[in-house]
């Protein structure tokens, strides 16, 4: 039944980067599109974008370093 709920788009985003993490299209190491680039990528604001980075930081997939870029860290870890 939750699935028939609306997401939220930074929820959206973060869940395909999530999925490409998974698949091993994005490998740990990767970097990730700059901010601006993403949101041509994936046809949302900036601040969406960094919702998404935000969400996936808090997933533990990605890690930031300031004035570096972010990068994949893991691929989702199985419950």
């Amino acid at each position: 039944m939750s699935d028939d709920l609306p997401r939220y788009e930074y929820v959206k985003v973060a869940d395909v980067i999530a999925a490409e993490i998974a698949s091993g299209k994005l490998p740990k190491g990767a970097a990730l599109p700059g901010e601006r680039a993403m949101t041509e990528v994936y046809g949302v604001s900036i601040g969406t974008v960094r919702r998404a980075v935000a969400e996936l930081r808090k997933r533990g997939l990605v890690a930031t370093l300031p004035a570096k870029g972010t990068y994949v860290i893991g691929p989702a870890r199985e419950p």
